[in-house]
């Protein structure tokens, strides 16, 4: 089968399904509905036998939009507010490292995964980050997808209800991001997908995402390049990754299914209280509402935190700040801890 003949037979079916969920998920009002529609949708099509698939290349621009979505929440506002809370950060820190060693013993003991598919499911990172990352470790790439997805939801769901138990009453006002110039943004992705290639030579995991969020987090965090991409990018984006976990299902049965299932709704249960009893801590030490130390430190999308503390008016640089210093964190101590485990 040529790629034309697989791309008509494969791929657009697949893509298809995937934008159908996408759009019955935001019909439901489901959390992130561009990403958990079309993985929910086009996993089940997978269990069910369709031969699904998502071209190379769309796959890569998907990662270059989403890395580039990324960094740019790295605004001079956010650096700011990084340089004002050193003590959160490490606080931050401390619990990141806390969540990461806890699910994964987890896992592994109570689930049988191994090292390496433990510390990649029990991350709490960027989903797209990590299924990237998994894709190129050619590991057990559906169940870190479904546990991580599974995480994503659930703290979707959890964060704003304990939120309001914890009486949040928002006092930062909600600002309207600018969109990027053209111009501005063919040279950012220009930038990024030749980092990209240059990481790709090296052998680098997930090398187009890691490079357009370098490039996106300097221009943003420089003041060289303001404003964020068009919605609409980013949705498609999405999609195509929820099209992407959906296609790693082939060939697990229904009690891989049920056991990833299990597994996802324990990890997330222990991210939820060890990052909600580091919050209280830094709530304590620090005199700041908990309930924005909570979303600060709550391990889910960033895009869907940093939109919690946007809707809910709690500090929105204060969140955005902790998400991207999560992700810098993880994402220098990954490559270390994972190069430990898979070295003979």
């Amino acid at each position: 089968m040529t790629e034309a003949e697989r791309l008509l037979k494969e791929g657009l079916p697949t893509l298809l399904i995937g934008t159908a969920g996408a759009l019955v998920f935001w019909a439901v009002g489901f959390p992130a509905a561009a990403l958990t529609g079309p993985a929910a949708a086009v996993s089940l099509a997978t269990l069910a036998g369709l031969r699904s698939h998502v071209p190379a290349r769309l796959r890569d621009a998907a990662f270059l939009v989403i890395g580039v979505s990324i960094g740019s929440t790295v605004t001079p506002e956010v650096i700011a507010t990084a340089r004002a809370w050193p003590l959160s950060f490490f606080l931050l820190g401390a619990t990141l490292v806390g969540v990461l060693f806890a699910v994964r013993a987890l896992l592994i003991g109570g689930f049988g995964f191994d090292r390496t598919t433990a510390v990649l499911a029990a991350t709490p990172g960027h989903l797209s980050f990590i299924v990237a990352l998994s894709a190129d470790l050619r590991v057990d790439v559906s169940r870190i997808a479904l546990v991580q997805s599974i995480r994503v939801l659930l703290l979707t769901l959890v964060v704003p209800i304990l939120i309001t138990l914890w009486g949040a009453q928002g006092t930062a006002p909600a600002v309207e991001p600018v969109v990027i110039t053209p111009v501005q943004a063919v040279v950012v992705f220009a930038l990024a997908l030749g980092i990209g290639l240059l990481l790709m030579r090296f052998r680098v995991p997930a090398a187009l995402l890691l490079g357009a969020m370098a490039v996106s987090a300097v221009g943003h965090g420089a003041d060289l390049s303001r404003g964020v991409l068009p919605h609409w990018s980013t949705v498609i984006a999405f999609v195509v990754m929820g099209n992407l976990i959906g296609t790693r299902f082939r060939g697990l049965g229904r009690s891989g299914l049920l056991s990833a299932f299990a597994a996802g709704g324990a990890a997330t249960f222990v991210t939820c209280a060890v990052a909600a009893i580091g919050a209280a801590l830094a709530a304590e030490i620090l005199g700041l509402p908990p309930a924005v130390l909570l979303l600060a430190f709550a391990p889910g999308g960033v895009e869907v935190m940093a939109a919690l503390a946007v809707e809910t008016s709690l500090e929105p640089a204060f969140v955005a700040a902790h998400h991207v210093f999560r992700l810098i964190l993880l994402g220098t101590l990954l490559p270390i801890l994972l190069a430990r485990i898979r070295s003979p």
